[in-house]
């Protein structure tokens, strides 16, 4: 149960950092639907490792194999199997830390929680995991563009370092220009060197990055418990190394007055009930108002550091564990297309909801 995820538009991922392969199963996509392989591997190539040196340095090509509910250049209604196979594992970066607990990875838990754990990269625990979940994010992207919906992510801080401006002010399709992820170029330099600094030094770093869906429709999400934000934030906790989730105004909203809060109601030029200000974030009472849906996603410092740090084994006693192996100093750049795709899967099952409802 802990592998799929939503309602209509459902999807399963399997497979481990170093097993043979990953991949997804998706069921419910609707049936005549263009598959657009390219735009599936643009973004897979997106979040692949080994992008720049601010990156892991493992090697995968993350090319991806349709296996079944795909002819002749479209979706079939039945279910769409695609699978990534693993190319650079070395398996042996990972025999020293088999019988000890590595301090903020999910290495203990998994052990309480199964009484065995895949040590090879974290096994299911890794974010390796998430590049089926950009393939089939890719998919619900395809859904979406019909609907003239759009959706976009950046990088908008890397540790205390901050882009002050709003998304409004920002070229969005200048993200992916830069290693760095983020559409001010003066800006990602700095979050560059940055992360770059981080790394020779052996450490890690955090930061936020921002979501933005445009074109969403009024009506969509629920009432109570499958509130539209409550899915999202569910969707982006979900991801590897994900601390919190807030929308609209957010924290920084609690600093404000109702009346300096409030959005206001107006009618455009076209009849269509619009707000004048866009604190909510897209969202009332669950469900969308049809203005831009944004929220930030913040992420803590890859786990793995490049420095001896104290920990016990699987016995209990104390040790201390060193890093090794090929790690991302900074995780933001490439969980920036795994933002997208978790909120593409988010809409596209409450777009298939809503028709279901009609």
């Amino acid at each position: 149960m802990g592998s799929t995820y939503g309602k209509i538009f459902n999807i399963s991922t399997f497979g481990e950092s170093h097993g043979k392969a990953i991949g997804v199963v998706i069921d419910g996509c609707p049936s005549n639907l263009a598959f657009d392989e390219a735009f599936i591997q643009e973004q897979l190539d997106r979040r692949k490792p080994g992008q720049s040196r601010i990156t892991t340095q493992r090697k995968e090509g993350d090319s991806f194999q349709v296996l079944s509910g795909v002819f002749e250049g479209k979706t079939t209604g039945t279910p769409i199997a695609m699978v990534i196979f693993n190319e650079d594992q070395r398996s042996k970066d990972y025999s020293h830390i088999a019988d000890s607990f590595r301090p903020s990875h999910a290495d203990y838990t998994y052990s309480a929680k199964y009484g065995n754990r895949d040590y090879r990269g974290g096994g299911r625990s890794s974010a390796r995991e998430t590049a089926a979940r950009v393939a089939a994010g890719a998919v619900a992207q395809q859904v979406l563009k019909g609907l003239g919906i759009e959706i976009n992510a950046y990088v908008n801080q890397v540790g205390r370092l901050k882009l002050e401006k709003s998304y409004q002010e920002l070229d969005l399709s200048k993200t992916y220009e830069n290693a760095a992820r983020c559409p001010d170029e003066d800006m990602a330099q700095q979050m560059f060197d940055y992360i770059d600094e981080t790394r020779k030094k052996g450490d890690s770093i955090g930061g936020v990055i921002t979501g933005v869906a445009k074109g969403v429709p009024a009506g969509w999400g629920e009432p109570v418990f499958d509130k539209l934000h409550a899915e999202l934030g569910k969707a982006m906790l979900s991801i590897n190394a994900v601390k919190g989730f807030d929308y609209g105004s957010g924290f920084e909203g609690t600093e404000l007055y109702g009346s300096q809060h409030n959005d206001s109601f107006y009618t455009d030029d076209d009849g269509q009930v619009r707000t004048k200000s866009n604190h909510a974030g897209g969202i009332l009472g669950g469900i969308s108002n049809g203005e831009d849906i944004y929220f930030r996603v913040a992420f803590k410092p890859t786990a793995t550091i490049m420095m001896d740090q104290q920990s016990v084994d699987s016995h209990g006693n104390p040790i201390v564990v060193s890093g090794k192996g090929r790690h991302d100093p900074c995780v933001l750049p490439r969980a920036v297309p795994i933002v997208e795709a978790m909120t593409a899967l988010v809409l596209v099952d409450f777009f298939l909801r809503r028709k279901a409802e009609a």
